[in-house]
């Protein structure tokens, strides 16, 4: 399905993510799960809880930007340096008692976070562990990537959101990552549902993702 850009058309704008379990070092690289990689000057985003103690957001990616430039057939994203994607998923990962359930429509800003940096000299890993010293996160899997249709189900970035109700709420924003449910993962967004992470194509552009809106759905 493709989409027109300055008089001249392009077969896809959305780039695949496929996942790759690996005994691999994937340090200061393209992963998805296992621990985040952040400059030094970058804390470890935290949920606030009402009871005034914080609960570490769930590291779902970082992203090596060059190593999606060549997918990024309009230029959309920064071609050096890394993102990284966090959100509030321990419930959906079958932690049924956890605090931090967001729930269904938009989210607070306070559960998720994307994060990006041009400089990735230096990169610190942020570890988190039970109290026990235990690992308390799912294993890094190495990510590739591969164009795809824009208005796919699958886990990508960049497109349009794929469920009809997320697009009628931002018209005008590009789908920078959706997360469909994965039994690999025991990842469940309810009973079939989808959680995109939205950005204005301006702000996209101009690496302000700040301003990135995270919605919900599931039927």
């Amino acid at each position: 399905m493709g989409v027109m850009m300055h008089g001249l058309k392009q077969t896809t704008m959305a780039i695949e993510l496929k996942f790759l379990k690996t005994e691999e070092d994937l340090t200061g690289k393209s992963k998805w799960w296992g621990f985040p990689d952040l400059p030094e000057d970058v804390d470890y985003p935290e949920l606030r809880l009402e009871d005034g103690y914080s609960d570490p957001l769930t590291f779902i990616c970082q992203i090596r930007c060059e190593d999606i430039a060549p997918y990024d057939t309009l230029g959309l994203l920064p071609k050096e340096g890394m993102l990284w994607f966090f959100a509030a998923l321990d419930y959906f990962l079958g932690d049924m008692d956890a605090e931090s359930n967001p729930g269904m429509g938009e989210w607070r800003e306070s559960y998720f976070r994307v994060l990006y940096s041009r400089n990735i000299e230096n990169l610190h890993t942020h570890k988190i562990l039970y109290d026990d010293g235990q690992v308390a996160v799912m294993p890094a899997e190495k990510l590739s990537f591969a164009h795809c249709d824009d208005y796919n189900y699958n886990i990508r970035l960049l497109g349009q959101p794929y469920l009809d109700e997320i697009k009628e709420h931002y018209p005008n924003y590009v789908s920078l990552l959706q997360i469909d449910g994965n039994d690999d993962w025991n990842l469940r967004f309810y009973d079939c549902g989808m959680l995109c992470m939205l950005l204005e194509e301006e702000d996209l552009k101009n690496c302000r993702f700040q301003n990135t809106k995270c919605y919900l759905h599931s039927f």
